[in-house]
């Protein structure tokens, strides 16, 4: 290329399911080319089901309109934000301003790097979870941020060790990042949890930001970090519909903070982009309108498989917790796990190499957990956005392995 690239693109690497879907493509030509059928993915968390049916018919309708194909506002139609105000005021007894503590977002994940660079200058200190989303540390060492993990281990419940982090040298620290209902081990949220959280930010002067898009799935009471009394003077929260309604595609999430927070976000996003597509702005108050049963219909099939990706691990012989939320089964594989027979010379985390070995071997993909910390080395995780009968099959090749 004529130039040099950016100093900071040094610290992060391609993510790592852009590099495996690559991989997996490879793969599945010569799979083609030998008469095999394609490799099952069970790797990324992106529903299969469909959207409400109102927000495809808003989606249609709306889109017909000559009015709705401009630029929109920056802040979003005021019938979104509304409609983001009346389901947290429902769902989670939430109450915020629609006007000054609500900002509609590109999906989520856009949250996190415009927080980053609204937040945190060179050289400032970022809490961020190990194991976690990796796109927590990538932001944050874009704006070359110094990244200071704090553990979640299994023994405490996936959840911080808060003797821990109150022995931690904090000087510095800005910014940390949470994520409850947890991916990837499905740790649930607690009201517990939360109130700690609030007390630790606002006794040190730290910004907890709170990602909270799985809150709905396998759960039957979701819970906001914005729901403990003086938690806006320290939180953000920030949460999507792209798990709970099936609109992983549709890119439609939201920050919720105080208004100071909010102004500050929307000076870096205002530079970014134009304004949300109106009609996917208007399919999304339909959305956001969706009662219990459609919550209650989402958890029944999610629950069906979350029993089929435990027989899975069965096979395998990876350890998971039969309580745990959101739309991933973590598992823990041991030596004694039947895959990880001759494999004892390969120096990669065990995750990764039983990952490979099912990968290769029966032509399914698990992720493996290395890639969300080193907390993640023996860990393996399946994705419950597959259909029941593609899990059985799934588990019949690794059976199949394994025998």
């Amino acid at each position: 290329m004529i130039i040099r690239p950016a100093v900071r693109t040094e610290s992060i690497n391609e993510y790592y399911f852009s590099a495996k879907l690559k991989e997996i493509d490879r793969l599945n030509a010569a799979r083609a080319a030998d008469g095999k059928d394609r490799i099952i993915n069970l790797g990324i968390g992106a529903p299969d089901g469909m959207p409400p049916a109102p927000a495809i018919e808003a989606l249609v309708s709306s889109a017909r309109e000559p009015g709705n194909h401009a630029y929109q506002s920056y802040i979003g139609i005021p019938e979104l934000r509304q409609a983001f105000a009346g389901w947290y005021r429902r769902y989670y007894g939430v109450e915020l301003d629609p006007a000054s503590e609500i900002q509609p977002l590109v999906g989520s994940k856009e949250g996190i790097l415009l927080l980053s660079l609204a937040f945190l200058n060179p050289g400032d200190k970022v809490l961020v979870p190990d194991p976690g989303y990796p796109t927590y540390s990538s932001a944050s060492a874009l704006v070359q941020a110094d990244l200071v993990e704090y553990d979640l281990i299994e023994e405490n419940g996936w959840q911080p060790d808060f003797e821990a982090l109150e022995n931690m040298d904090l000087s510095g620290v800005k910014m940390m990042w949470t994520n409850y209902p947890n991916m990837p081990t499905g740790a649930p949220a607690t009201e517990d949890l939360y109130r700690r959280l609030v007390d630790f930010g606002r006794r040190h002067g730290i910004m907890i930001c709170n990602d909270n898009p799985y809150s709905f799935i396998l759960n039957d009471r979701p819970l906001s970090i914005l729901g403990v009394p003086g938690a806006k003077e320290c939180c953000v929260e920030l949460n999507s519909l792209s798990k709970a309604h099936n609109m992983s595609g549709w890119r439609i999430g939201m920050a919720a903070a105080a208004p100071d927070v909010i102004s500050q976000l929307l000076k870096v996003k205002s530079q970014m982009d134009s304004g949300m597509f109106r009609p996917l702005q208007l399919a999304a108050v339909q959305a956001l309108e969706q009662g219990p049963e459609w919550f209650r219909t989402l958890n029944e099939e999610y629950g069906r498989r979350k029993v089929l990706a435990g027989k899975i691990f069965d096979i395998i012989g990876a350890k998971y917790s039969h309580d745990s939320t959101g739309m991933f089964l973590w598992g823990k594989v041991d030596k004694d796990s039947p895959l990880a027979d001759n494999l004892t010379d390969d120096l990669r985390p065990l995750g990764e190499k039983v990952s490979d070995r099912i990968l290769y071997d029966a032509g399914v993909f698990i992720t493996p957990g290395f890639i969300f910390g080193r907390n993640g080395r023996d860990y393996i995780r399946i994705s419950l956005c597959a259909k029941p009968e593609v899990l059985e099959n799934a588990a019949d090749r690794i059976r199949r392995t394994v025998l």
